[in-house]
């Protein structure tokens, strides 16, 4: 897991890359929650993301969004931190240039940056979304969304209610051949304390397994479920 310097657009970014040992492996980005919140990329959720992504095989790369951690700059109010996942996503790119393609994963406030950079490159194939603030920001942006993807929420979540993570699916357009899915994990919070986010991710492990080539799911055992950092 080795520790990444790279330039984004107010300095530098800090981030943990992980490279695949086949060239022409796809890439993943991932995306932290909220700055402001104590949002930063070795959160237990984003880190558990990382690392389903590199037992898949992928290159994957998470990172601190500005004024977080070693990257420099303050926090921007969403604006500035898409520029820094645009940036990111160019830097992990740049040394997987035979990546066939790559995969966006945020939680909460990195969901929603997370959503907004699917919009601007096309050669985002796929996107898991966990806890995305669906009554906090506007997603009139995907019109319409251009990649099918995995959005995750908690039955308990009082911070963005169920009801209105579906009232918002239900209003997202999508390119014809895609499709945003959606899984309602009982019992969890916002957070998805304690065991909720081994549950969130044996649902995300199985999304990826039914829409991923087979090169790209490996043998799945329990202990590959939960991870706690």
């Amino acid at each position: 897991m080795p520790e990444v310097i790279f330039a984004g657009p107010e300095g530098r970014l800090e981030g943990r890359y992980h490279p695949s040992d086949d060239a022409a492996a796809p890439c993943a980005i991932i995306l932290s929650p909220h700055p402001k919140a104590g949002g930063h990329m070795d959160h237990r959720i984003p880190v558990a993301m990382y690392e389903s992504y590199k037992r898949r095989g992928f290159s994957v790369l998470r990172f601190n969004f500005r004024g977080v951690g070693r990257s420099v700059g303050t926090y921007d109010n969403g604006s500035g931190e898409l520029q820094d996942a645009a940036y990111a996503l160019d830097w992990l790119q740049s040394f997987n240039q035979n990546a066939p393609f790559s995969w966006v994963s945020g939680y909460s406030f990195g969901a929603w940056i997370g959503m907004q950079l699917l919009m601007r490159r096309p050669e985002i194939a796929g996107f898991i979304s966990m806890s995305l603030p669906t009554n906090t920001y506007d997603l009139a942006f995907l019109a319409p969304c251009p990649a099918s993807g995995l959005i995750t929420y908690g039955s308990m979540d009082t911070i963005v209610p169920p009801e209105e993570v579906l009232r918002a699916v239900e209003k997202i357009r999508t390119q014809k051949g895609t499709m945003i899915h959606t899984k309602l994990v009982e019992g969890a919070d916002h957070f998805y304390t304690d065991h909720f986010l081994d549950i969130a991710l044996e649902d995300i492990e199985q999304y990826l397994d039914e829409t991923l080539d087979p090169q790209y799911c490996p043998p799945r055992t329990p202990d590959l479920i939960g991870f706690e950092e």
